[in-house]
């Protein structure tokens, strides 16, 4: 899968089942480090997010992780990651902005995080925990924008229980409730995967609307 997004059927599955493999590999502390990542440093945006919960969710399901344990690992590795960012964005400022692209940073990215900070202030922190991309550079979008540590803490925490608890609990309920999950597992991630995105989606279309809306008035 392309970090642009763009894959055939074939190599999404295969990548879902490189994933499932992953997280067995590297256990409790590769997941912390994953998603500290994802969430705190610019190169995170190559990682898998959602789909890393929801897969971690599942797994936790059939029995091989425990699920209060997963829950609590990547409820600290989200918080940290993200308060990571934050003090980035703190230090660095405006610098981050003139910063030019690279392999492991696009400055697009950091923009678009910027104009969704612009629209929604502190509840950003919250929203972007569930649109890719947005998540992972929102923290330093903040700090250079210099939210109050305080307030940025609040959203924080708010953001990171909504996030892990609805990903991985999806994924561990959906293991529950189906029979054989095993025959289905690569298509049913599938599907539960792009209807995680649906809301995330519909939000930037809608802004996109607006957006477009305010120029034509203009």
């Amino acid at each position: 899968m392309g970090t642009d997004g763009l894959f055939d059927v074939g190599e999404w599955l295969a990548w879902l089942r490189n994933l499932e493999g992953l997280i067995r590999t590297v256990g409790y502390i590769g997941l912390f480090a994953i998603v500290f990542a994802e969430t705190g440093l610019f190169f995170g945006f190559l990682l898998p997010g959602d789909s890393l919960l929801i897969t971690a969710g599942l797994i936790a399901q059939r029995g091989e992780l425990d699920i209060v344990t997963l829950i609590a690992v990547l409820l600290v590795a989200a918080i940290a990651g993200d308060a990571t960012g934050y003090w980035i964005g703190y230090r660095a400022g405006a610098r981050l902005f003139q910063r030019e692209d690279s392999r492991f940073f696009k400055r697009r990215h950091l923009q678009r995080a910027e104009e969704f900070y612009e629209q929604h202030g502190g509840k950003t922190i919250v929203l972007a925990r569930f649109i890719p991309f947005v998540r992972t550079f929102a923290p330093s979008v903040a700090g250079a924008a210099r939210m109050p540590y305080t307030k940025f803490a609040f959203f924080n925490i708010i953001g990171a229980v909504l996030w892990i608890f609805s990903m991985t609990l999806l994924g561990y309920v959906v293991g529950e409730a189906v029979p054989n999950i095993d025959l289905l597992l690569l298509p049913l991630l599938g599907g539960i995967i792009l209807i995680s995105l649906l809301p995330p989606a519909y939000h930037l279309w809608r802004e996109r609307r607006k957006a477009a809306a305010r120029q034509r008035e203009g």
